[in-house]
């Protein structure tokens, strides 16, 4: 396999029957193995209003995490920072970089992650998106130590320096990450239509930065790796119904007749359009599917995020990526 880092976007998912301490304890154990195994880093993304999934809080997971491992790089997959002041951001990640050095990444996007009625109970600024490339330079400055908001600094976060990384499904976040020289991660795991234009732009744009002197892109794609071919086809179909009952069901489950009838049509084709990026199959199946996917994608880095359902199969499905991808961190 091409020698290319990999890391992990753990979704935080809460299963049927589960609880949120349900995924927290999975979150450590997803956390302890990409640390012995040799990933480079594990992400974590926000959202909120969401039954499913347990990262809504996610400066406080990731200090869990980081309590119950030791050299794993740990990080937002992202944070909506229109949701909030960079002020408090910085804050946070300031104090997990001080209780954590050397392990800390903030990945940052511009997307509610919720719909309309939990972005006002949020607080948030329907007009708020627009001041996200200020709002990055602000946070930039509290975390160099050199704050463009007269008389204000983060404590702790000065002079911490925790990079930051832009996250985008679309041009604009390509374009953005070029012009601060940040590294760029686009999320081809559930958005895949702009990835290769999105990719180009950045590297054609890119401009040296304090932080990087080279373009770093990170490319989202799915992974399920089992003992069988048909094992992991069973597993990813298994996930593209629940991913309808989610999406299209209004908070209805549709049993398993009923969720292949509707990806049959053309609202379930999109649904299984956002999961065109996906290694399934053996080891060896999904070896070769990154190989391919790294040179499409012109990654120097990918983030596998997985859809084996239950935690012992995505445990087992990141342990044998693990095994023929030759990682070392």
């Amino acid at each position: 396999m091409l020698p290319t880092p990999i890391s992990i976007l753990d979704l935080a998912h809460i299963g049927n029957g589960g609880t949120a301490a349900d995924s927290f304890r999975a979150s450590v154990a997803i956390a302890q193995l990409a640390e012995r195994s040799g990933y480079r880093r594990v992400w974590y993304a926000e959202h909120h209003n969401m039954s499913t999934i347990a990262s809504s809080a996610t400066s406080v997971l990731i200090a869990h995490v980081a309590a119950h491992t030791a050299t794993i790089r740990l990080g937002a997959g992202g944070v909506m920072l229109p949701n909030h002041s960079p002020l408090v951001i910085a804050e946070q990640f300031g104090t997990l970089e001080t209780l954590h050095p050397g392990r800390i990444d903030l990945g940052l996007g511009r997307a509610p992650g919720s719909d309309q009625t939990t972005m006002r109970a949020l607080r948030r600024d329907p007009m708020s998106a627009d001041s996200f490339p200020r709002d990055v330079q602000e946070l930039q400055g509290y975390l160099s130590g050199r704050s463009i908001v007269p008389g204000v600094e983060a404590v702790p976060g000065k002079d911490t320096h925790v990079p930051l990384y832009i996250l985008g499904s679309s041009l604009f976040g390509a374009q953005l990450a070029a012009a601060l020289g940040l590294p760029y991660a686009f999320a081809s795991h559930f958005a895949p239509q702009a990835l290769t234009d999105a990719v180009a732009i950045y590297r054609r744009d890119f401009r040296p930065s304090e932080q990087l002197a080279e373009p770093w892109v990170i490319a989202g794609v799915n992974v399920v790796a089992a003992d069988t071919t048909q094992e992991a086809q069973t597993m990813v179909r298994a996930s593209q119904r629940l991913r309808v009952s989610r999406l299209l069901g209004g908070g209805r489950t549709f049993d398993d007749a009923e969720a292949d009838a509707i990806l049959s049509s053309p609202s379930g084709q999109q649904i299984l359009q956002m999961s065109h990026y996906s290694a399934v199959g053996t080891p060896g199946e999904v070896r070769d599917y990154l190989d391919e996917f790294v040179v499409h994608a012109d990654a120097d880095e990918l983030i596998v995020a997985s859809m084996a359902g239950s935690t012992e199969a995505t445990l087992h499905s990141f342990e044998l990526l693990a095994e023929v991808a030759d990682l070392d961190g």
